[in-house]
């Protein structure tokens, strides 16, 4: 059974390790006040180094296991996250101020995600299982026969993000789909949740004791500032990265990964906001349901989603006006929420307030001020016209938090214009109706060409976790376009393809044998079969 005594130690392979390079307790952003204890202490780059050694000499083992072993650690992950019950929910609650009603249904998505893995892993289509039986008898040449399947390429670490302290942390997507994938995890925990991530860190600990498996499959690494994360991306041992947080934070760690003598992926999520589309005909049927849609998408948990939607565009008028007049109406009564750390907050307000100081920007609605609640943003909305939008580089800065900015464009050319310049989102949504097609036929080549998910009729905070999910999209949205962080494809980023050449049967992987042991579906001289 998972402890959930806190210690404020590092988890190593299978041991429990104190941080010797200083070290700070949690802090709680409702009360401005840190939390007593325990205090976490912060690892070094030997720390680093033993738990990327580890991470290496569990690799092949590892990813050897029978795929059902495989998907049965994940399974063991999800039992020991819920065996914690709400002892976690406490705890993460405490460390960021999100409510309990919205932890308990994001450790459902935690565990959730885990139990997706494990079935794709079972279901081996991810092996990409793929055979061209040889031809000796082909005319001029014979052809060899060759068979591909995918295999993990090496330890992967994994830094926590802020927002989501269970469904993009410790035993979040990164973590499920790469251990899904073959490849052992080496986490850095967020300085945000400590105590959350020790909490799961310590189930994920005991789910490999529990499965039999080389402790080095999972580690759990402590570190303030930059230190501890620049040692990981650096390590030899590293294979791939996934990352969730700021441009800044991001770009930083692909550069360190493109400078190792052997540059590896970074898959970063970095920075959106999500632009949202309203065409005319949807404007005038239903302008006041769209704005009060809108404001309630734009304040949920206090706009610290990614998916948060950060601009609206729109042909100026009489119905974009009673859209702005709907939006602020129902803004003005959306509570101030706690954000979930002082940074964020500070963050959020130099960002509002430098919005607000730019030309030719109006302020049109706030939400309720804070009152004496801290760190809690007060939600605001603002409109300009496409100009000063397209000169003022700065307006395209995701703002992370419950703002967003309405701009005003003169026409349908303008507003294909505005879609042009927009930056790589992770969304892209467009409000329409039938008589909207023409408009939304020309505008959609461009939004592929922007965005990795295109929604109609809807918002686009929530994040499906599932098959056809995608929830990545061109820089700087992410690091790499081709790829998802969410559903069942971000398996795929720990992938890479192996071709076997006239290799005897008994050598092959199980995937690829003559006589398909594990029943898969392969494709075979181009045709799909269990053959």
């Amino acid at each position: 059974m998972t402890t959930t005594t806190l210690t404020g130690e590092m988890l190593i392979g299978a041991s429990a390790v104190a941080g010797t390079d200083g070290g700070q307790g949690a802090f709680n952003p409702a009360t401005n006040a840190e939390i007593a204890e325990p205090v976490f202490g912060f690892g070094t780059a030997a720390d680093v180094d033993r738990a990327a050694r580890l991470a290496a000499a569990a690799f092949d083992e590892y990813r050897a296991l029978p795929l059902a072993r495989r998907a049965a650690f994940l399974e063991a992950i999800a039992d020991q996250i819920m065996a914690l019950g709400d002892a976690l929910l406490e705890r993460a609650h405490a460390e960021t101020g999100l409510p309990m009603a919205r932890l308990t249904g994001e450790r459902g998505r935690t565990v959730g995600q885990l139990r997706l893995f494990a079935s794709v892993v079972r279901d081996g289509h991810f092996l990409h299982a793929t055979i061209d039986p040889a031809q000796p008898q082909r005319q001029p040449l014979p052809r060899a026969d060759l068979r591909l399947a995918r295999v993990p390429l090496g330890p992967v670490a994994v830094f926590g993000a802020s927002n989501f302290p269970l469904a993009f942390s410790v035993a979040g997507g990164d973590t499920a789909s790469a251990l899904a994938a073959g490849a052992p995890v080496v986490v850095k925990a967020h300085g945000a949740h400590l105590g959350t991530s020790e909490l799961v860190g310590r189930a994920i600990q005991q789910a490999v004791r529990e499965q039999g498996l080389p402790e080095g499959v999972f580690s759990l690494l402590i570190g303030a500032g930059r230190s501890i994360g620049e040692a990981l991306v650096a390590h030899p041992a590293i294979q791939a990265v996934g990352f969730t947080g700021s441009r800044q934070g991001g770009l930083a760690l692909v550069a360190i990964a493109n400078r190792r003598p052997e540059p590896i992926p970074v898959y970063a999520e970095m920075s959106a906001i999500n632009p949202v589309f309203l065409l005319p005909a949807a404007l005038a049927q239903r302008a006041e349901a769209i704005g009060h849609g809108f404001a309630d998408s734009l304040a949920m948990g206090a706009g610290q989603f990614c998916t948060n939607p950060g601009l609206v565009l729109g042909i100026d008028g009489p119905d974009l006006d009673r859209f702005v007049q709907a939006a602020a109406q129902a803004l003005a009564g959306k509570n101030a929420q706690t954000m979930l750390t002082a940074g964020i907050h500070g963050a959020y307000r130099s960002g509002v307030e430098a919005v607000a100081a730019t030309p030719s920007v109006q302020r049109v609605a706030e939400g309720q001020a804070a009152d004496g609640l801290h760190n809690a943003a007060q939600a605001a909305l603002f409109t300009t016209d496409a100009r000063t939008w397209m000169e003022q580089h700065a307006l395209s800065s995701e703002v992370f938090g419950p703002a967003s900015l309405v701009v005003r464009a003169k026409d349908m050319d303008e507003l294909i214009a505005l879609a042009e310049r927009l930056e790589g989102q992770l969304t892209a949504t467009l409000h329409l109706e039938a008589a909207d097609h023409p408009l939304a036929r020309r505008l959609l080549p461009v939004l592929e060409r922007k965005a990795g998910r295109l929604l109609a009729n809807g918002f686009p905070t929530g994040v499906e976790v599932c098959h056809a999910m995608v929830h990545g999209g061109p820089f700087p949205s992410t690091s790499n376009a081709m790829f998802t962080s969410v559903g069942a494809s971000a398996i795929d980023r720990f992938l890479r393809p192996v071709c076997y050449q006239d290799l005897p049967d008994a050598l092959l992987p199980e995937a690829l044998q003559q006589a398909n042991p594990l029943g898969l579906w392969r494709l075979t001289d181009g045709q799909h079969g269990r053959g």
